[in-house]
C-alpha cells in the first residue's frame, strides 16, 4: 500500500522533471536571462529548427518604440549562415500612462507569445541571404507597408509552429491594456495581425493540415489496393 501511494504521488513530479529536462535541450547556443528562462525555453521548444541557432536574449533599456526586437548581429553576417548570431532585445520595463510595469509582471502565456513572435522573425531571417537581410533592414526602416508584411510573416511563423493561442493572448494583452500608451496600441493594431486574424489563421492552417492528411490517407489506400491487385495478378500491374 505504501509503495502504491509513493508511486501515485511521485508520478507528477517525475513527469514535471522530464518536461523540464526536455526544455533544457533548447538552451543550446542560447543566452537567456534567468527571470524569463522558462517562458523563453517553452517558446523555443516550438521551433526545433532553431535548436542549434545562436540566439542571445538580452535586456535593453534602449528600445523606445517596442518591447522586443529580433535582429541579426551584423558582424556574424560575414560568416556562413549556420554561424550567424541573433539578438532578441527585450525592454525589462514598459511604460504605462501613469506608471511602469516590469517584464516580470507579464503573464506567462503573453510572454511566450511575445517571444514566439520574435522567433518568427528569426525564422524569416534564416531564410534570407546576407544581402537579403541588409535589404530587409533598409526596407523595414523606411516603409510601413514593408513593416506590416514582415510582422505578419513573423506572426504566421508563430501560428504555424503551434503558438496561436499564446499569440492571441499577447495581442489581447496589448490591445486591451487600458494603461498602455495609445500610440503603441495603435501601432500594434495597424501593423500586426489582430487576435481575430490569428484565430482565423489558426483555423485555415488546421483545415489545410486536415486536407493534407486526407490526401495522404487516400494515396496510401490507393497504393495498398494497387499492391493487392498486383499480387492477385501474379505481380502484373492492374489493367485499370
Amino acid at each position: 500500500m505504501n509503495i502504491f501511494l509513493l508511486a501515485l504521488f511521485s508520478t507528477p513530479f517525475v513527469q514535471q522533471d522530464s518536461t523540464e529536462k526536455k526544455l533544457l535541450d533548447y538552451k543550446c547556443n542560447k543566452e537567456i536571462p534567468a527571470v524569463i528562462e522558462k517562458q523563453t525555453l517553452i517558446a523555443l521548444s516550438h521551433y526545433p529548427e532553431l535548436k542549434n541557432t545562436r540566439i542571445r536574449f538580452t535586456f535593453s533599456r534602449k528600445l523606445k518604440r517596442s518591447v522586443m526586437a529580433a535582429r541579426p548581429v551584423v558582424a556574424s553576417l560575414l560568416r556562413k549562415r549556420e554561424k550567424r548570431v541573433y539578438d532578441v532585445l527585450i525592454n525589462p520595463v514598459f511604460k504605462l500612462e501613469h506608471s511602469f510595469e516590469t517584464i516580470r509582471q507579464i503573464p506567462d502565456s503573453v510572454m511566450i507569445g511575445w517571444i514566439g513572435h520574435e522567433l518568427g522573425h528569426i525564422m524569416d531571417y534564416e531564410k534570407r541571404s546576407t544581402w537579403g537581410l541588409l535589404g530587409f533592414g533598409v526596407s523595414y526602416g523606411v516603409s510601413k507597408k514593408y513593416i506590416r508584411k514582415a510582422e505578419r510573416i513573423a506572426d504566421r511563423f508563430a501560428v504555424e509552429h503551434g503558438l496561436g493561442e499564446h499569440l492571441v493572448a499577447t495581442k489581447s494583452f496589448i490591445l486591451d491594456h487600458t494603461e498602455l500608451p495609445e500610440a503603441y496600441q495603435e501601432k500594434i493594431a495597424t501593423l500586426y495581425l489582430s487576435p481575430d486574424d490569428i484565430v482565423e489563421l489558426v483555423a485555415e492552417l488546421e483545415t489545410e493540415r486536415d486536407e493534407d492528411k486526407k490526401e495522404k490517407l487516400l494515396l496510401e489506400e490507393e497504393n495498398i489496393v494497387n499492391e493487392a491487385e498486383s499480387e492477385l495478378n501474379g505481380g502484373q500491374p492492374s489493367a485499370s
